[in-house]
């Protein structure tokens, strides 16, 4: 059973960090580009972030670029998302997702594979 798990969701201040975590199994993880997104109620979901198979090719949001950091560990099937300097804006669902394309194409939520439960996190002003 393929299963993507999001943890480190939570309320922050304006200006603080959160770091979200993805735990993969069910998969060839080192297979799959993987990748954030998020959703905002009455939004549509959107892309964040994405990683290659490796590890070293990395893509943004334009909103997110220069805060956010993700990486990955493929000896332990995980994917971390560092946000900093976030905003109220940034407030919303994040999912965690994979797709067995490059890392760019991730950007059309159409190639996304697998995705996760989701997990909140809340940015207060």
């Amino acid at each position: 059973e393929v299963q993507l798990v999001e943890s480190g969701g939570g309320l922050v201040q304006a200006g603080g960090s959160l770091r979200l975590s993805c735990t993969a199994s069910g998969f060839s993880f080192d297979d799959y580009a993987i990748g954030w997104f998020r959703q905002s109620p009455g939004k549509e979901r959107e892309f964040v972030s994405s990683v290659s198979w490796g590890g070293r090719t990395t893509y943004y949001a334009d909103s997110v670029q220069g805060r956010f950091t993700i990486s990955r560990d493929n000896a332990k099937n995980t994917v971390s998302l560092q946000m900093n300097s976030l905003k109220p804006e940034d407030t919303a669902v994040y999912y965690c997702a994979a797709a067995k394309v490059v890392a760019q194409s991730m950007r059309k939520i159409s190639r996304v594979d697998y995705w996760g439960e989701g997990t909140l996190v809340t940015v207060s002003s």
